[in-house]
């Protein structure tokens, strides 16, 4: 049987900012964009969560939340080094290290460099290690597969570590509210609650094939997740495809226009953050558009070194949106994806200056 830590670091960047400058400690602290600008929260402190503030929420909703939060622009170059600090921690232990983000990961101890047999004593130790080390705390959870353990890193924060054994798995994730299974979102949980799903015990009860027929391949990973199943080993190297962020509007807006550019803004905004929370690069953007009408296209453009920034992402979204056909329709969703997505190591040598990239195109 495998033995899984998740380990997820507690408010990574506002603990980081707030290490550097110990007069923001015990103060509800923003790490993100300008709330005067359309901005998004990256993180919060924990003081901060206690006005219902997250993250992607609109800055200047946050700020309307808690008048007398402290905004700080993010430093995704600070984060990123202190995060390879953390998995250097992580490897004096094992190599089946799986990095979700900058801030959060998955390590498979089963057989490990110091032939620890208990993986909670791993865990303890690497906890102790990054406090004494770092300066920072970050939850644990412990447990015989990914989603078990991701669940229960979640369960105590911060500065938690819980475990989950195999004779206490069923019991706790009968009771577990439905809203905290990996794969439920926000229109799941809705449609979950709506037939009477409220806790894991009430989606154990559910057949199969209602599952699939409703939530599609979703269904059989609910069904297995319900059960305390999941056989997903822990991958050394994770690199997703594409990054993305997409918007349905409560009215239909004009695709030329401020409205819509200060929506594309904020999808902008978002990807960026993502992508720059998972330290890559991305070489393809697309847009989607879905009409008043319902019917939907896309529009992508390589582009010549890969990006991440909101304003070289901009760029490309407004050369995207001059390729549309009859613009004056409305539209009720845009959506901004970057793909063909490249690590550190991948983007050395393509640093091409974007001007100089437009120059081109003259």
């Amino acid at each position: 049987m495998r033995k899984i830590i998740h380990i997820d670091m507690d408010a990574f960047y506002a603990q980081v900012e707030a290490r550097e400058n110990p007069s923001l400690r015990g103060k509800p602290v923003i790490v993100g964009g300008n709330p005067d600008a359309r901005g998004v929260v990256a993180t919060c402190s924990y003081e901060a969560r206690k006005f219902g503030i997250h993250s992607a929420m609109p800055a200047r909703t946050a700020r309307q939340l808690c008048p007398r939060a402290i905004f700080i622009k993010p430093r995704f170059d600070v984060y990123k080094t202190v995060s390879t600090q953390i998995g250097e921690i992580f490897r004096r232990y094992t190599d089946q290290v799986e990095f979700l983000s900058l801030d959060e990961a998955f390590l498979d101890v089963t057989e490990n460099k110091k032939g620890i047999p208990s993986a909670t004593q791993i865990a303890k130790e690497i906890k102790k290690a990054i406090y004494e080390e770092l300066n920072l705390t970050g939850s644990a959870g412990v447990s015989y597969n990914k989603f078990l353990a991701k669940i229960a890193s979640d369960y105590k924060k911060p500065n938690g570590l819980t475990v989950i054994t195999p004779e206490k798995a069923q019991d706790f994730l009968d009771a577990l509210p439905i809203n905290k299974f990996f794969l439920v979102g926000k229109v799941t949980e809705e449609e979950l609650r709506r037939i009477g799903v409220h806790y894991g015990r009430d989606l154990r009860k559910l057949e199969l094939d209602y599952l699939v027929s409703v939530f599609k391949k979703r269904g059989y990973m609910l069904y297995d997740f319900a059960r305390g199943i999941d056989n997903r080993g822990v991958e050394n190297s994770r690199i997703r495809k594409s990054i993305g962020a997409e918007n349905t509007f409560n009215e239909d807006v004009n695709l030329i226009g401020v409205e819509a550019e200060n929506y594309l803004k904020e999808l902008a905004q978002e990807v960026s953050m993502r992508v720059k929370k998972r330290a890559v690069w991305g070489k393809n953007v697309t847009i989607k558009v879905k009409f008043s009408d319902f019917t939907q296209i896309t529009r992508s453009m390589m582009t010549p070194y890969p990006i991440s920034e909101v304003d070289e992402i901009m760029t490309y979204v407004h050369m995207l949106v001059s390729k549309v056909e009859e613009p004056e329709q409305k539209v009720r969703l845009l959506g901004i994806t970057l793909s063909h997505l490249v690590d550190k190591e991948a983007r050395k040598g393509e640093n091409i200056s974007l001007f100089e990239y437009l120059d081109t195109l003259k």
